[in-house]
């Protein structure tokens, strides 16, 4: 009688690409949202759209239980979708109104950065070594070759960085909040919860817009499937990969696959935009592979040094 084996390297290899697979999404997501954008709808807009059909998407597959144990819990997914949403999303494609693309770019990809520090400071016994930061610190510095590929201009206003330092805050503590609440729900109860919070906390910034479209637009094929995809894939599809991912490889060494991010708007962008790739783009795209690299094998030898 044949019993299978658990094969710890197998799945943790599976989570990883899983990582990577929910960057990716994220990474062409700006070309969809780029499309809608310049079909007259707003980035709140945008983002309730998105979020409210994956949220009834969600909701079809994960219906059975709709509140948490406690209102303490229900509170903090009400955090959760405040900060891995609305505030997120939104501060930084506001942020793209008041500054240069690059500066947004570089400044949120800060947020792996953030997450480890905030992490640090929280869980003393969860503390990171100088070895993560400094893989850390040269995947940013590829970052930063990524986003100036084609030019070395970064002009300075500050209302645009402020809102982009926030998209990056945003994110860090999004990732430590799902850290907390892994243990005690689902997977799945986590995304659709941060869906549901995320587009409720979101309505009131409608407030500010001018003009609301008419949601018929959406009719339009071009832009139903952009929305779709946005939507499906995204954000019900990568947002439930990257909480799972979080509760089986960690916070930390989930947050560092999101400097992949611009690699993947470099590469698509090169395909479906005609963008060229210049040998700065090439080598950023090296540094952010060993930066990741780095934080995680150098902390592993580590780690085997001590035992």
């Amino acid at each position: 009688m044949s019993t299978k084996r658990f094969n710890p390297k197998g799945n943790l290899l599976l989570y990883h690409a899983g990582a990577a697979v929910a960057v990716m999404a994220w990474g062409v997501s700006f070309i969809s949202t780029k499309v809608l954008l310049d079909s007259g709808l707003n980035p709140i807009e945008i983002y309730i759209y998105r979020f409210a059909i994956a949220y009834i998407a969600m909701l079809l597959i994960c219906h059975k239980r709709l509140l948490c144990d406690s209102w303490r819990h229900e509170f903090t997914f009400m955090l959760g979708g405040l900060f891995g949403g609305s505030i997120y999303f939104i501060s930084e494609n506001v942020a793209l109104e008041y500054t240069l693309v690059s500066n947004v770019s570089l400044i949120t990809s800060l947020s792996p950065l953030l997450t480890v520090l905030l992490i640090g400071f929280i869980y003393r016994t969860d503390r990171v070594g100088k070895e993560t930061i400094l893989g850390s610190v040269v995947a940013f510095l590829g970052v930063g070759l990524v986003i100036f590929n084609s030019s070395f201009s970064l002009s300075i206003k500050p209302l645009g960085d402020m809102l982009s330092l926030l998209a990056a805050l945003c994110w860090a503590i999004y990732s430590i909040i799902i850290k907390k609440l892994n243990p005690l729900y689902s997977a799945l109860f986590i995304t659709r919860k941060t869906f549901f919070y995320g587009v409720l906390t979101a309505i009131p910034f409608l407030l500010i817009e001018p003009e609301i479209t008419p949601p018929t637009v959406l009719l339009e094929p071009k832009l139903m499937f952009n929305i779709l995809f946005l939507a499906l894939f995204c954000s019900m599809f990568a947002y439930l990969m990257w909480a799972v991912i979080i509760g089986k490889i960690g916070a930390v060494k989930a947050s560092n696959y999101m400097y992949f991010q611009p690699v993947v708007t470099l590469v698509f962008s090169f395909f479906i935009l005609g963008e060229k790739i210049s040998i700065i783009g090439y080598t950023g795209c090296a540094m952010i592979l060993l930066g990741v690299w780095m934080a995680d094998y150098l902390q592993k030898r580590k780690l085997k040094k001590q035992n």
